[in-house]
């Protein structure tokens, strides 16, 4: 993303709340922005940023995109623009990486205007980084605004939240999500991949560029198949140890809701999966509605512990295995 990029269509009421900071002379030392993934977080903090370097900047509060700072944020060199995240080969933020941070702001901006930090996502910082960044909180330095970003903010301690301005992005229409899939050129079910990003645009696209509408079907399948008892929850378990975690137990928690939906008769035009609609009536009318809540909650728990250091084969079968004990009989 560069200094000329524009903002997000979804974004105009965010930048409204960021372009007052500016326009009344009132920077926060410190902003946490929070929202879920794929709301444009990020390019949302990166145009607060280089409005705040840059030294031309346009009557809406963008930067100009053309002046000396704007030309360094697009050759990536701007010596008062800093970005903390894992390193590559890491999980989370080192204290290391902390620490070096605070080296460097005990030393001025190189330009009369703000140097930014954007840390994110600012959940991976560990018990110890967290500890240490305390102090970049607690003894600003000198025309300096921290930008920390997350979508997780429940995974950051008080003590950092506390010490923050808060803004929390602004989730677009589904309407507006559907229309602007539509001018990205995805052409399969925008409104199943709207659905399933859970009315996040960015990730919605993503999906659409990476086919996970039909790995979700691939797994619908196999889920089906353990409900028959034509596969064995085990074996279904080990086969999707490859697959990425986060959309797994959402995929599996939008079924069992839509089951309860279904089973209530109530809801059912804002299913999560509405292209699953009949085979989940079908189901949910022979299923036994305290075990639907137990492995409801039961994947609450298992989302909660996707970023520990949980054992994934095990996590997965106890899931298919009480699914597989819920439908046994049936």
């Amino acid at each position: 993303m560069t200094a000329a990029t524009p903002l997000l269509p979804w974004q105009q009421h965010d930048w409204h709340h960021l372009s007052n900071y500016l326009l009344q002379k009132r920077i926060p030392q410190a902003l946490l922005i929070i929202g879920n993934k794929g709301l444009g977080k990020q390019q949302l903090a990166n145009q607060f940023a280089f409005a705040l370097l840059c030294t031309q900047p346009l009557d809406n509060g963008l930067c100009c995109g053309r002046c000396d700072s704007c030309l360094l944020i697009k050759a990536e060199t701007h010596p008062d623009f800093i970005q903390i995240k894992p390193d590559e080969s890491k999980k989370s933020i080192a204290i290391d990486q902390i620490r070096s941070l605070i080296s460097q702001l005990t030393l001025k901006p190189q330009f009369e205007a703000y140097r930014v930090v954007i840390v994110n996502p600012a959940d991976l910082m560990n018990i110890r980084s967290a500890n240490a960044f305390l102090k970049c909180l607690e003894e600003p330095t000198e025309r300096t605004v921290i930008l920390l970003i997350t979508d997780k903010p429940t995974r950051l301690p008080v003590t950092i939240i506390s010490r923050c301005q808060k803004l929390a992005v602004t989730k677009p229409d589904k309407a507006d999500v559907i229309t602007w899939l539509k001018q990205q050129a995805v052409q399969e079910n925008p409104e199943l991949l709207s659905s399933l990003a859970q009315g996040a645009p960015l990730l919605a696209l993503s999906y659409a560029k990476e086919g996970t509408l039909t790995l979700r079907n691939d797994c619908f399948k196999a889920w089906m198949a353990i409900a028959n008892q034509r596969s064995h929850p085990v074996i279904i378990a080990e086969g999707w140890l490859k697959l990425p975690e986060s959309p797994l137990i959402f995929w599996m928690t939008s079924w069992i809701i839509d089951l309860i939906r279904c089973y209530y008769q109530s809801g059912l035009d804002s299913l999560y999966n509405p292209d699953l609609k009949e085979a989940l009536q079908v189901l949910s009318q022979r299923l036994e509605l305290t075990g639907l809540y137990k492995l409801y909650d039961l994947l609450l728990q298992c989302k909660q512990n996707l970023d520990t250091q949980i054992n994934k084969q095990m996590m997965l079968e106890e899931i298919l295995i009480q699914w597989a004990e819920l439908n046994r009989g049936k």
